[in-house]
């Protein structure tokens, strides 16, 4: 690696470490590093109060955005490298609507037979039965994409099957809002607007297990990924498994978007806008350096937003996916307008 990258990297690692430290810090009670850094060391902080603060509440809600945002930031790559398209993100497949659906399902129809059937398969109402119901929702879409990106070629045509499964499954919820009761349109809406808060220490670790099972089959086909940007044809001329790279990169971004969705809820424009930034500060295509600078960048952003949103220092707390809209919008408007017309394709 060249000096260049390695310092760019460090940069973004003590960016990182930053956002983290300020994270758990801030909020509406700040709280000094030197006792942040006494209770991650495993002591206690002057005051009781801010040791479960720390532990309970800010150091978990840190580690989930950090997990979030890499992982949402590395599946963003993954699409626009498939489907060469600098607008795809983690969502194209319906993978989030599906996953929105499965909440809706719970949430909306709770009272009726259908939604009793799935909360008893989902678990009790609150977090772990909103990860349950968005896990199936999810699991269902992702389903039929896998089953239908093994019969396709194309991957123009998977992205138009992936976009109308998200159509379909927005649809049902569309129904299900439609007849459901103002108290469980608003829960609804409070898990749509995306949280890092909803996730409890025992549920981070399995968030973080899947999170990385994600991770290892995205990271390893780098080469072939930078092969395939040279279009399809060829990639298999010179040895490249097309379908199987194909598979194993819908595969990642299934588990990395579903899973993360499920937990968080539908956090937008992370996936779309950080892989061009990973892009523009690396000033590289190579892969190999563009998943580890993605899922770092992912990171930075994400636990960035989270801090913004918690508006430190007031009680107040902002919806996630506004913030990282604000962050994300300005981002695409830029790559839309350095392109040229003909190049965004579809």
């Amino acid at each position: 690696m060249s000096r260049g990258l390695t310092v760019r990297f460090a940069v973004l690692a003590a960016l990182l470490l930053v956002a983290l430290a300020a994270s758990v810090s801030l909020g509406s009670v700040w709280i000094p590093l030197h006792e942040v850094a006494r209770v991650v060391a495993g002591g206690e902080a002057a005051v009781t109060v801010w040791t479960t603060v720390i532990r309970t509440f800010r150091l978990p809600r840190a580690a989930t955005a950090l997990l979030a945002g890499a992982g949402l930031g590395v599946s963003g790559l993954l699409m626009q490298t498939l489907f060469r398209n600098p607008l795809a993100g983690p969502f194209v497949l319906g993978i989030s609507s599906g996953a929105g659906l499965g909440v809706a399902v719970l949430v909306l129809a709770g009272g009726t037979a259908v939604g009793g059937v799935f909360l008893s398969i989902a678990g009790p109402m609150g977090s772990l039965g909103h990860v349950g119901a968005a896990t199936l929702g999810a699991a269902a879409v992702l389903s039929g994409v896998l089953l239908v990106a093994r019969r396709l070629n194309s991957m123009t045509l998977l992205l138009l099957l992936g976009v109308l499964f998200g159509y379909a499954a927005n649809a049902l919820t569309t129904v299900l809002i439609h007849f459901a009761d103002a108290q469980r349109i608003q829960s609804y809406l409070r898990w749509t607007f995306g949280s890092f808060a909803h996730v409890s220490v025992p549920e981070l670790g399995l968030l973080a297990l899947l999170v990385g099972c994600g991770m290892v089959p995205a990271l390893l086909p780098a080469h072939s990924l930078n092969v395939m940007l040279m279009g399809d044809q060829y990639a298999t001329s010179v040895g490249v498994h097309v379908r199987r790279i194909r598979l194993i990169a819908v595969g990642a971004t299934a588990l990395l978007s579903g899973t993360i969705t499920a937990y968080c809820g539908p956090i937008g424009f992370v996936g779309v806008a950080v892989p061009h930034m990973a892009r523009s500060m690396f000033a590289s295509s190579d892969h190999r350096v563009l998943l580890p600078a993605t899922a770092l960048t992912g990171a930075v952003i994400a636990v960035t937003a989270d801090i913004i949103a918690r508006l430190p220092g007031t009680e107040y707390v902002l919806p996630l996916n506004a913030v990282t809209a604000l962050f994300g919008a300005p981002v695409v408007a830029w790559v839309l307008l350095r392109r040229r017309p003909n190049e965004v394709k579809t």
